[in-house]
């Protein structure tokens, strides 16, 4: 089964704190919902673009999608 990366990018002086928040809300989400993979993180692409990223199995990525609406997805190559 594959996994899928799923991506929410955030823009702006305050991108990398807002991205850093956001990954806090998607490790409680990975808690409530008792989702096997817990790997998440945020990246800082530069001054005014950040991403949060949680990746999740193929058959709970509608679910979750759904749920938490990210901008995009990949799949996940670890």
């Amino acid at each position: 089964m594959r996994n899928i990366k799923l991506i929410w990018d955030f823009r702006g002086q305050a991108a990398a704190k807002t991205a850093e928040h956001h990954e806090i809300h998607l490790k409680e989400y990975i808690q409530i919902e008792k989702l096997l993979l817990n790997i998440t993180g945020y990246t800082v692409i530069n001054d005014m673009y950040a991403i949060a990223f949680m990746v999740v199995e193929e058959k709970d990525m509608i679910t979750v999608r759904d749920a938490l609406k990210p901008h995009r997805g990949e799949i996940y190559v670890s």
